[in-house]
């Protein structure tokens, strides 16, 4: 029996986007094994799991006592396959097969670098070099937006690379009924008849909401701002909506495991994200047909055409933001034709169309010959 070994930064990346791909193997005879940083989770179509000790910060000596775990592991269990997603696992995943005699094929799926070209110097360069030294333990890279597509063909960061639309968003938990929109604003405390932006992201300097409640001044009274989620950047958006005046009009609801009431009780679903790969927020919003309004970053623009699937606003630029919201206030048309279009356009990114070209690239890089019943 072969294995494969998923790696992730965290337990909660697995079980949010990779559920499937796991069923798929063990139903084809694998031997699934799942190896995460943060608390270790119960992970459904696992044989299998281990925790290892990540920190964010690349440079952590922890880390590379994490890819020393991960060599021994590779070495124990002799894997077929492995597949590696997010930034810092990918890189200590793949520092671990350096060196190893009869290593196993190793798939890195980018769910977007964390970085571009307005990055610092020291940041592109400290996180390019990182992708360049574990390059040739790189069978097979798997690129999810132009950016990063375009800079995997300008540098050597794997023996193949191939792009796909994501992992696939499964938009059939969007079709389950939800109360009213008058009932959603009851529960969350949003006022009937204000217009309503909603984010749904963590709370993060890479995620902007700082931004957004800045931007919150230069809009009229009845606009309302809800920024759902938790993160380290909480308490600092606490403070300053305090500091602005803005606790009517900015609502913290917390971490919401049904994040389309959110979208669904909202006029516009707003991003001010820095950097992405190929955000699911946007992609679940604009599958509920709402008029998105982003930051024009890489991971947004890939999936948002500026006046046709949505708006797009400089990164930190609160008021090109408000300017674009104004546009939706004053123009329930365009909020319509804005919502029509972006569910159209994303349903290719749909679980159901994306599953076949991420599992095709997955059996590429086996040598067993195996066909998804």
């Amino acid at each position: 029996m072969p294995k494969v070994l998923f790696t992730a930064s965290t337990f909660s990346h697995i079980l949010n986007f990779h559920l499937p791909y796991l069923r798929a193997f063990q139903r084809e005879g694998w031997e699934v094994h799942v190896a995460c940083g943060g608390e270790e989770r119960e992970v459904p179509w696992a044989d299998r799991s281990f925790t290892l000790p990540f920190e964010k910060k690349i440079t952590a000596p922890v880390n590379f006592a994490a890819a020393e775990k991960l060599r021994r592991l590779i070495k124990q269990e002799r894997y077929a396959l492995v597949v590696t997603h997010t930034s810092l696992a990918a890189f200590f995943t793949r520092l671990a097969l350096r060196g190893l005699r009869d290593r196993p094929r190793c798939i890195n799926v980018s769910h977007g670098y964390l970085f571009d070209d307005e990055s610092s110097r020291a940041k592109r360069t400290l996180l390019l070099t990182a992708e360049k030294l574990t390059a040739g333990q790189t069978d097979l890279l798997l690129t999810m937006n132009a950016y990063d597509d375009a800079l995997a063909e300008r540098y050597p960061l794997a023996a193949r690379t191939r792009h796909i639309p994501g992992i696939g968003v499964d938009f059939s938990r969007f079709d389950e009924p939800l109360p009213s929109r008058y009932e959603l604003r009851q529960r969350y405390g949003v006022e009937q008849d204000a217009f309503v932006m909603a984010y749904a992201a963590e709370f993060s300097t890479r995620k902007g909401q700082t931004c957004l409640i800045r931007a919150m001044t230069q809009l009229p009274e009845n606009t309302q701002l809800l920024l759902a989620g938790d993160g380290a950047l909480l308490g600092e958006c606490r403070d300053l909506i305090r500091e602005l005046r803005l606790e009517r009009r900015v609502i913290l609801p917390g971490y919401l495991k049904r994040p389309q009431e959110a979208y669904a009780l909202a006029d516009a679903v707003v991003s001010a994200s820095r950097i992405e790969g190929l955000p699911f927020n946007i992609m679940e919003a604009m599958y509920l047909g709402c008029p998105i309004v982003a930051s024009d970053v890489k991971g947004n623009n890939d999936l948002i055409m500026e006046g046709r699937t949505g708006l797009l606003y400089p990164h930190g630029d609160e008021a090109a933001f408000a300017a674009q919201i104004s546009r939706l206030m004053d123009s329930p048309a365009l909020r319509q034709q804005l919502g029509a279009a972006a569910h159209d356009e994303v349903l290719q990114y749909g679980l159901d169309r994306v599953f076949p070209l991420v599992w095709d690239a997955y059996m590429s890089e086996t040598e067993e010959t195996v066909t998804l019943t």
